[in-house]
């Protein structure tokens, strides 16, 4: 079946492009990758997807663009027709990507007004073995979104992108997977907008090591050290300078793509923490507020 298979990178606008740069790459523990079309492009050191981060300096915080992949060429144009079929706008034909990396995708409007991006045969990028106590991300792990009709994002996902529902957590919100693992989105109702993104660490310890980095740069975390039910991961959510929530987890369990059935968690509070020890909560980190710029692309 065409499908998406993984999460590629997010692309940020942001009013304080330093302090955004610092963070993710003195900070949160990403690495540079080269460019000179003037933004910041960052990888996860564990991993050898070419990047997984893209700023750029504006006027004002948003989400610019969610690139997914795909496994072939053949496997982008039958998404794009099935995006089409669901009526989604495609707002940049498939083609040669000009963006680091190369590739070969397109780009469409979420029926919710984000923009997506689904390309396949990016380059490469270099990566190195995580050891238990760097304390720097391996790769991204999973996007959590909010949509103003969760139930209908939920078919959209599952129906036009290919992805699998995973678990429910009461009837809202939703954990959805391309691959082996539990999740790599998941969906809460609210207005269009991204909730979190998450990057795997290696382990629960390699988890505190990178907390214990951030709080040293003053940065101290929003809610957590815990683990949630659904998925089984250790969590750990912190705030950028222009206000994002990232999230460092580890030990993200692994199911059957094809044969594992979704349970419904009934919500309570050691089913969100099952350590229920974690300092703050979902309350603490910022508020979802629409996405600005819904439906209006950026050519970068």
């Amino acid at each position: 079946m065409t499908r998406v298979t993984e999460i590629r990178y997010v692309g940020y606008a942001v009013t304080d492009f330093d302090a955004e740069k610092k963070y993710y790459e003195e900070i949160w523990g990403l690495e540079s990758v080269p460019s000179d079309d003037g933004m910041a492009w960052f990888k996860a050191q564990g991993h050898d997807e070419h990047h997984v981060v893209r700023l750029r300096s504006a006027d004002e915080n948003r989400i610019d663009v969610i690139a997914l992949a795909a496994d072939s060429r053949a496997d982008v144009d039958a998404i794009r027709a099935k995006a089409e079929a669901a009526g989604c706008k495609i707002v940049r034909e498939p083609a040669e990507l000009t963006t680091p990396g190369g590739g070969y995708g397109f780009r469409f409007f979420s029926p919710d007004g984000l923009l997506f991006e689904i390309s396949s045969d990016v380059a490469r990028g270099q990566h190195r073995d995580i050891a238990r106590w760097d304390g720097v991300p391996v790769k991204i792990s999973h996007i959590v979104l909010h949509s103003p009709d969760h139930q209908a994002a939920v078919r959209f996902f599952t129906e036009v992108l290919g992805f699998k529902v995973s678990d429910w957590l009461g009837d809202f919100m939703c954990f959805l997977r391309c691959n082996s693992a539990h999740h790599r989105i998941a969906l809460l109702p609210g207005p269009a907008c991204l909730n979190h993104v998450a990057y795997d660490m290696e382990g629960i310890d390699g988890m505190m090591r990178g907390a214990h980095r951030l709080k040293l740069n003053g940065i101290n975390i929003g809610w957590g050290p815990g683990r949630h039910t659904a998925g089984n991961n250790t969590f750990s959510y912190f705030v950028t300078p222009s206000g994002f929530v990232t999230e460092y987890t580890s030990e993200l369990e692994e199911v059957d793509f094809e044969a594992h059935q979704h349970q419904v968690y009934t919500p309570a509070p050691l089913v969100m923490d099952q350590w229920g020890i974690g300092t703050g909560g979902p309350q603490t980190l910022p508020h979802p507020a629409p996405n600005p710029g819904l439906f209006v692309a950026v050519e970068a």
